[in-house]
């Protein structure tokens, strides 16, 4: 069993035991004697309680001294996000009054991180720092396995204050709560990033347009009408004009369900909806463009930018981390044209953007090393350190405030500024055990079979889904320790 957070001082609560005295018969006074006069009281008789003890709260880590050195499991190597790292630990060793030397230790991609921590959780081997996305930490949590933040995140010396949890944009603050294992806190986000919509606004104004859509009625219109219409600009000899190019992935999946207003996961059931009527919807819609000539799928690697980046392509959905490759992309061509990025077309109100990133956790060891741990990861998330981060690595800043200090990378980058002021609008996929593999052998599987066959019912394609997808979560969960 885990040692408990907190510790009390059972509270003793001592009855006061009042006895009632049985009042004896009395004789009626001889009539030769005077009656006696008695004065009432004047008071009733005051009952005292014996005094209840005030609980006495324990700090468990008041006498826990940070481990001197730990390790930190990530998946950067080769780039600037490496250097950038680098220097994050270099500076946090520098600084912190606690004695820390933290080791950053490249060990792999997020699935070779995610096959190396199975077989050493709950051992001294695992690392005291690692990388994950929410679903593989969930998995570890099935091994009761992982520290929950929530020991220590409101400490009086070592939390975060109220400013600095309410600085992170809401979204990201409660993406690694998970609700399947009583709302602990498994994670803390460093970075995100954000499905958008990448669109040739060059090619739009050609189609008589002078702006992407909003809606998907009118993104079908815009992209069946390009799929008729070439690009004046497209390169020579590439493919063949298109509106719109799905990359069979579940991020898409999810950025349109949401779209439409649906949810992937009921948070109170604990169950999938992969089959919600807004999801029927969307994929329905999907279907329609596929089956009008107006969509195709994306058949290699990054082939949607590289299409984008031709001019043969309008629109294209995908992560906001791929910015600085699209640009790329429609530079290598040598005749740029002017494009950027939107909200994805939505029936909601307001857009609701999928975003995703992996966060920072900490796998259980000693109490030493996991206050250590945290405190790296207070560091690595703060507001000053989080802009460092954003700048170097191109993700998104988790901390509102950073924006203050982003106007430069906004003058030089306007559609990154207008995809981080998408963020508000954040909503993210399942954090549940199981999910690489209703990703992978679910949901891709039926998206192919979606917009493969225009006849299919979409509806009855998406119960089945549904069904194998809460089967696989309810294998899983059945692992729980």
């Amino acid at each position: 069993m885990r040692r408990t957070s907190v510790l009390f001082v059972a509270v003793i609560l001592i009855a006061s035991l009042v006895l009632g005295a049985c009042a004896k018969a009395t004789e009626a006074p001889a009539p030769t004697e005077a009656p006696v006069k008695t004065e009432a009281p004047t008071e009733a008789p005051v009952v005292t309680e014996a005094p209840t003890e005030a609980p006495t709260e324990v700090d468990p880590w008041a006498d826990v001294v940070p481990a001197k050195e730990i390790v930190w499991w990530h998946q950067h190597t080769g780039s600037k996000r490496e250097a950038a790292i680098a220097k994050i630990v270099e500076d946090f060793n520098k600084t912190n009054p606690y004695g820390i030397t933290v080791k950053a230790e490249y060990a792999g991609s997020y699935g070779d991180i995610f096959n190396k921590m199975l077989p050493i959780l709950n051992t001294p081997d695992v690392p005291d720092v690692v990388v994950g996305y929410q679903n593989q930490v969930a998995t570890y949590q099935l091994a009761n396995a992982m520290f929950d933040m929530n020991e220590l995140i409101n400490h009086p010396k070592y939390g975060l204050t109220k400013e600095e949890q309410e600085d992170f944009f809401p979204g990201f603050f409660a993406q690694d709560v998970l609700s399947l294992f009583n709302n602990q806190r498994l994670g803390l986000a460093p970075n995100r990033s954000m499905e958008v919509m990448y669109y040739n606004m060059d090619w739009l104004k050609e189609l008589g347009y002078d702006a992407p859509p909003t809606t998907p009625e009118q993104f079908k219109e815009m992209a069946c009408k390009a799929a008729k219409t070439p690009f004046s600009g497209a390169a020579e000899g590439a493919a063949s004009p298109i509106g719109y190019e799905l990359s069979i992935d579940t991020s898409r999946f999810a950025s349109w369900t949401f779209a439409f207003g649906g949810d992937m996961f009921d948070y109170t059931a604990n169950q999938f909806t992969l089959n919600s009527d807004a999801a029927v919807q969307a994929w329905t819609f999907i279907q329609s463009l596929f089956a009008e000539g107006c969509a195709r799928l994306v058949t290699e690697n990054y082939g949607d930018q590289t299409d984008f980046g031709n001019g043969t392509l309008l629109f294209s959905v995908g992560s906001s981390s791929g910015l600085p490759y699209y640009g790329d992309a429609v530079a290598a061509d040598g005749t740029p044209f002017e494009w950027s990025v939107a909200a994805i077309p939505h029936t909601t109100p307001d857009p609701v953007q999928n975003v995703y990133g992996a966060s920072v956790s900490i796998p259980k060891s000693t109490p030493e090393r996991e206050l250590a741990a945290w405190l790296f990861v207070k560091y690595y998330t703060s507001a000053d350190v989080n802009a460092e981060w954003a700048k170097a690595s191109g993700y998104f800043p988790v901390k509102q405030s950073v924006a203050a200090k982003f106007q430069d990378v906004f003058d030089a980058n306007p559609a990154y500024k207008t995809a981080f002021d998408l963020l508000k609008f954040g909503k993210f996929e399942p954090p549940v055990p199981g999910y690489d593999f209703v990703r992978d052998n679910v949901i891709e599987p039926v998206m192919t079979n979606i917009v493969d066959d225009p006849t299919a019912d979409v509806k009855a394609l998406l119960d089945q889904a549904n069904i194998d997808a809460n089967a696989i979560l309810a294998e899983q969960m059945a692992q729980v320790k």
